[in-house]
Parts: structure tokens; sequence; C-alpha cells
């Protein structure tokens, strides 16, 4: 794999040569722009507005925009002498339980490799210790023009690092809660859990991009001249005005398409109670017609 920077890990006064390469890859299929009449690409050009003409890449910098509209202009030369300790330093400043870590600040992956043979001891120690403490490191680090949050933890037998969002850079979620006054009730809650139960854990790596097969299919299928599928039906979508029935029928679903017979957990009290009253009736019916047959023959009996 590439690298796509290179520094060095500081964990204490012990430095460890590294370089960063991306954990995950993009596979989504990308599209480009065209004139629909014709099929003719559409390109952007870039243009420099007080000359009206294109310019190159070369002649391209990076400014910073006063609140006035004043362009201020930022070079790599003034970046790079910053006193920022981490421009070329993944810096361990904390190491904490992992559960410590918002999910919600969780950005990009990357492995970190060690970089030359000297890098192999000091590296091998970092990832024993994590693994010892079954803690995971924070770190501040500097990457694509500013410093960055990341923490460190061993995937396998490789440190792995993800880049964090700065505390403050995550929302309050401020009104995106429904009201309070709105309840479940202990029914509810059972059949959820039985639909949780039902559906059960599931092996991440058997999850696959349902769309992009579908869409790699089309683009196929019109590449060779032949007419696309037609794509199914999509599912109704809606207010659920029954609840309860949504999840009786979800916990029957998952029950059909795992192949599994109703677990107790399962059962919808409902529908048992619905049953229940029925054999209840059926048996009351059949007190009263056997007491009549009785009853007959003895009159006449006496």
């Amino acid at each position: 794999m590439r690298s796509i920077w290179n520094g060095a890990i500081s964990f204490g006064l012990v430095s460890i040569p590294i370089k960063l390469v991306n954990a995950t890859e993009s596979h989504s299929v990308s599209f480009r722009q065209i004139h629909t009449e014709d099929g003719g690409r559409i390109r952007y050009r870039k243009v420099c507005e007080l000359e009206d003409r294109e310019v190159t890449q070369a002649e391209i910098g990076k400014a910073y925009e006063d609140a006035d509209g004043t362009m201020i202009p930022i070079t790599d030369e003034d970046l790079a002498q910053l006193p920022i300790p981490t421009a070329k330093t993944i810096e361990i400043v904390a190491f904490v339980p992992a559960d410590r870590i918002d999910p919600l600040q969780m950005d990009a992956a990357y492995y970190l490799s060690a970089n030359g043979v000297p890098a192999a001891k000091p590296y091998t120690l970092l990832r024993e210790a994590l693994k010892r403490s079954q803690k995971v490191a924070i770190a501040k680090y500097a990457l694509r023009g500013r410093e960055r949050l990341g923490m460190l933890r061993v995937v396998d037998d490789v440190i792995a690092m993800h880049g964090l969002l700065w505390p403050d850079e995550i929302r309050a979620p401020e009104g995106v809660a429904p009201d309070t006054s709105v309840t479940v009730r202990d029914k509810e809650l059972d059949l959820a859990d039985a639909l949780m139960d039902t559906l059960g854990e599931v092996d991440l790596a058997d999850l696959h991009d349902d769309y992009r097969e579908a869409v790699e299919e089309m683009i196929t299928a019109k590449a060779s001249g032949e007419q696309p599928a037609d794509a199914p039906a999509p599912a109704r979508s809606g207010k659920v005005l029954d609840l309860m029935a949504a999840l009786e029928k979800s916990v029957r679903e998952a029950q059909e398409s795992r192949g599994a017979e109703p677990a107790k957990k399962a059962e919808v009290r409902p529908l048992a109670k619905k049953s229940t009253a029925k054999k209840a009736t059926t048996k009351k019916t059949t007190a009263k017609k056997t007491p009549a047959k009785k009853t007959s023959p003895r009159k006449r009996t006496a």
C-alpha cells in the first residue's frame, strides 16, 4: 500500500518512524457529467476572475478571505514554519479506555507501518503495551494543512489510527429527539426485544452493497445494448398506524427469514390472548350441550 504521510510516533522519549497508509477504500461507482444532448463531457476550468482567463495548477495558491473580502495569501512555507510539534510527529498525549471515545468523533482510518528495521522494536513495544493495557492512545498529528486528533489501537498485529473530530466539532443534539411526552408500553418493548433476539447478530463480512451491485449490473446491460432489468417495487413507507401490529409482523417475518421456530420471547401476546379466548368459548359451549343431552333421558326414565 502506498504511504500518504511519513513521520514518527512520539511515545514519551521513544520515537517510532512510521508510514501512514489508508485503511479503507471506496468501491462507489463514480459518474461523469455530460451534455445530455450529445453526450459530451462537461469539464470545469479554473479561471482568474480579475484577468478573466484560465490558469494552470502551477499558478494557483491559497489565501484566507477576511471578513471584508480581502484575500490574505498563505504559502506552504508559511504553514511549514508554524511552531507545531505535530508537523511530522504523531504525538501521544494520553491513554484511555476505548469506551471513553464517542463514536460520533470517529473519522478516517489509517494503518501505521513501521518505517525501516530500526522501527520494528519500538513499534512492537507500543503495540504490545496497548494490548496489555486494553486501552487506546490519544494523539495529535498534522495532516493536509491542519492539526488533528487521533486514536491509536491494535488491529490484529498492526497499530491502526482513527482520525477523531475535535470535541467542539460535534454538534449538540438539541431539538433532534422526539417530544418527551411520548411513551411506549411494556408490551411494545417486549416485542421490540423479541425482534432484536430474532434478528440476533450478523457477521459484518457477509454484508454487501446491494445498490452498487445493481448499478454495476445496469451499466453492464446498457454497455452491451441490453435493456436493464426492471427494479423491484419499492417497499411501502409511511406513517405506522398500529405499532403493535407492525412489531408482531416484523417478528414473524424475521423468524421466517431465519428459518427459526418462534421462540418464547417472540410470542405475540395479543394473538395468544385471542386464541385462548376462542378455546375458552369452545369449552363453555361443549359444557352447556353435554348436560342438555343427559338431562332429557333422566326425565323420561323418571
